[in-house]
């Protein structure tokens, strides 16, 4: 039989589990070219199979942690059919046989489903290598956390052109952890049937300084929404870091703009946006977080039967920590009625996300560049504050907005900023 299929191991980090993996192709090695292993710098894991008929398994790091960049590089250089895709703790059913990895002539990608508890998550499982040369892997700077790496980019592709089969792949263990299970519930919202709807328009508007490291997630999760928003607004204030640079690469996608300006505060950045917004609603996303994948139809179902004296929709937020290049659920802070500034002002968090009538922010004269900080600063309160006189704000209970918690935040590192800021609004 024709050698038509080179194995990419992904994400392993346990010699055990990468041998048990290993192990598994012997079942298909007359259809096996050759084996790739990616590894972690630093954390070397090699598994030997001693048989004459067992193809070379080739080990290669993931440059600068990005496993997105490393793969598609790698891809670039393999002559086989098919590319089979292993993972984390995947490995291929004791069950199968060499003729049950078969695309139809129809299809171009074989999936395969991850179950963990109530949730289910797509995985592609067998590939034609000439369309993975096509449609590239993200990077995984443009994804919240590395187990979205292959679900997020399965929803890219055409759902005509995949083909699913159950049973091909197990897991040697599944953890059951709170972060776990809130990964996998996004993951499972990656499958969601993509949506149109005639409601309310709304844009997207993201701000960001020095955050090279976290600003494309935020871009990425507003382009795998299931409903896509009517414009997506960028904008660097004057960033040091290579944010702009990062950035530049989305401008030349379908209603996404890329703005840079000298540095001057959050504030002033957003209202050099605001010109540029056609919808009826804003929803601001900050660099350093991201959406769930079905946040724009969510929003927009709450936005289609919002009363017109309504200048701020709002909900939850999705709580995470950042810690040594992993991310950990901490949790949902749930929303609450705000009816007046002393609301406001003793709201327990940042009040989010926040969705804006366009007519009102725009009535309002923008984001208010106030005296405190020259306006680097508590942005979002001063701009609720100066809406709240003239309009309601509108709770539901939606989740859909997760806050990223890490050192480099500027809110975080100025808390004692808080009381000086509140007399000055007062």
């Amino acid at each position: 039989m024709l050698r038509d299929i080179t194995a990419i191991l992904v994400h392993y980090t346990n010699q055990t589990v990468l041998h048990k993996a290993l192990a598994s192709l012997e079942t298909i090695t007359s259809r096996l070219e050759s084996i790739i292993v990616l590894q972690k710098r630093g954390h070397p894991l090699h598994g030997s199979h001693q048989t004459h008929s067992f193809p070379p398994i080739s080990y290669i790091t993931i440059e600068g942690d990005d496993t997105g960049e490393t793969l598609n590089q790698a891809v670039t250089g393999i002559h086989s059919s098919y590319v089979l895709f292993l993972h984390e703790t995947d490995y291929l059913s004791p069950t199968i046989h060499v003729d049950s990895l078969q695309i139809s002539q129809q299809a171009t990608v074989l999936g395969t489903c991850n179950h963990n508890q109530n949730s289910t998550s797509h995985h592609p499982l067998l590939v034609r290598t000439s369309f993975l040369k096509q449609q590239p892997f993200f990077s995984t700077f443009q994804l919240p956390f590395k187990e979205a790496f292959f679900p997020a980019w399965l929803s890219t592709i055409e759902y005509s052109i995949i083909c699913f089969k159950e049973d091909l792949v197990r897991q040697m263990r599944k953890n059951t952890s709170t972060t776990t299970l809130e990964k996998q519930k996004i993951m499972q919202k990656y499958q969601l049937e993509k949506a149109n709807t005639n409601h309310p328009s709304l844009s997207v508007v993201i701000s960001t300084y020095n955050m090279e490291n976290y600003v494309e997630t935020a871009v990425a999760s507003c382009l795998l929404q299931n409903e896509q928003p009517d414009q997506l607004l960028i904008i660097d204030d004057g960033s040091t870091d290579n944010s702009y640079r990062r950035l530049q690469r989305w401008n030349d996608r379908e209603g996404v703009m890329v703005l840079t300006k000298y540095n001057g505060g959050k504030a002033r950045a957003l209202n050099e946006l605001l010109p540029h917004v056609t919808s009826e609603f804003i929803l601001e996303l900050d660099a350093d977080d991201w959406l769930d994948p079905d946040a724009v139809s969510v929003i927009k179902k709450h936005l289609s039967n919002l009363p017109e004296d309504i200048a701020v929709l709002y909900g939850n937020l999705k709580k995470w920590k950042q810690s040594r290049g992993e991310i950990f659920y901490k949790g949902v802070a749930k929303g609450r009625l705000v009816k007046g500034r002393d609301d406001l002002l003793a709201y327990r968090f940042p009040l989010g996300p926040r969705i804006y009538r366009t007519s009102s922010l725009k009535m309002g004269g923008g984001f208010p560049v106030t005296s405190f900080e020259n306006g680097r600063m508590y942005e979002d309160v001063s701009v609720l504050n100066r809406l709240l006189k003239n309009a309601r704000f509108w709770y539901h209970d939606f989740s859909i907005y997760n806050v990223r918690e890490h050192p480099e935040s500027i809110t975080k590192n100025n808390v004692s900023n808080w009381n000086d800021f509140i007399k000055i609004l007062k």
